[in-house]
């Protein structure tokens, strides 16, 4: 895909992720336009004095994905929308469960819409590990709004917007990250992790961003894209960061896993498999004319789980990565 000829509009532009993707895909890209859709105007304005003011390869639209006709006007000559918006801590989203709905069921059914009127070419929906097998609503939401952006390809046709996933895992130094709590306990001498078992998937902004990036060169509509990332020990994350520190076990939380799953064993039967991903294909009668050449079948049964994984971070790794080491 060339770039330079593409306008791409990303929802939720200005959280962490889409800060990240935005530089990435403005200095290295260089589309014709950039659209940052997001409803908070102070984010927007700090996003300013980042990216700079004066680049006229940037838009900036205040809106929610809620709004469908806000969501219309702006997808005006889009090619490529990320959608990145989210209702994602789990605490708030068990709290707020109506709340959650609105934004990231119903604002995925806004995104499908708008972008089959408006003729946008590629819609790739970021997803979560937590919409395997949920367990809180933050991952059904998840779940269910993978399935519309599967199943959109359906409304959309042979010719019309194609619509894919990205599901990945827990993402280093985004908003809500464990990290910052366990820094800000370390200072008292004390750390609290719910289970010493507790194991997760974890990447990097860019890492999840370049990701995002090679699914749209890849998609050809209704996959959903799994990296091959590797596992953390929750108990060795709080020893990388503080290691004098006493740690206490205080219990799993209301809608929390030991365990994560980026690939389920049923999913694993349609499903292939690169070097450094897996590629969950649509069961639906119009894929076998999408379907990639390259890639080999997953051997069916696999399950790629953050406790079985077979590659792990080292506490060396662990220090860089949370920004504790010389390198970060």
């Amino acid at each position: 895909m060339t770039w330079k000829n593409q306008t791409i509009l990303v929802t939720g532009c200005t959280g962490s992720f889409g800060n990240v993707l935005s530089r990435i895909v403005l200095d290295e890209l260089k589309p014709r336009k950039l659209i940052v859709y997001s409803r908070d105007e102070l984010k927007q304005h700090e996003m300013r004095h980042v990216l700079g003011f004066d680049d006229e390869a940037i838009r900036y639209f205040i809106g929610d994905v809620r709004d469908g006709q806000r969501l219309r006007r702006a997808m005006t000559g889009v090619d490529i929308v990320v959608h990145a918006a989210a209702m994602k801590q789990v605490p708030a989203c068990e709290y707020n469960p109506i709340e959650a709905v609105k934004t990231n069921i119903n604002g995925a059914i806004n995104i499908i819409d708008a972008a089959i009127d408006m003729k946008v070419k590629k819609v790739l929906a970021l997803s979560t590990d937590k919409a395997v097998n949920p367990v809180n609503l933050y991952g059904a939401t998840k779940l269910v709004a993978e399935k519309l952006f599967v199943q959109g390809n359906s409304y959309s046709g042979a010719t019309g917007t194609k619509f894919s996933c990205t599901r990945y895992g827990n993402v280093v130094g985004s908003r809500g990250s464990v990290i910052p709590l366990f820094k800000e306990q370390s200072a008292r001498g004390e750390i609290t992790v719910t289970d010493e078992r507790m194991t997760r998937f974890w990447l990097t902004l860019e890492q999840g961003a370049r990701f995002v990036i090679r699914c749209l060169d890849l998609m050809q509509g209704g996959e959903v894209f799994v990296p091959k990332i590797p596992s953390m020990k929750l108990l060795d994350l709080a020893r990388a960061i503080a290691p004098e520190c006493k740690v206490k076990t205080i219990g799993i939380r209301p809608g929390e896993k030991l365990h994560e799953v980026l690939l389920s064993r049923d999913e694993s039967r349609q499903a292939l498999e690169l070097d450094d991903l897996y590629i969950i294909e649509p069961s639906f009668p119009w894929w076998r004319e999408r379907s990639l050449s390259e890639g080999r079948a997953v051997t069916p049964g696999t399950k790629f789980s953050s406790d079985t994984n077979s590659r792990w971070l080292t506490l060396d790794e662990l220090r860089a990565m949370a920004g504790e080491g010389d390198d970060a």
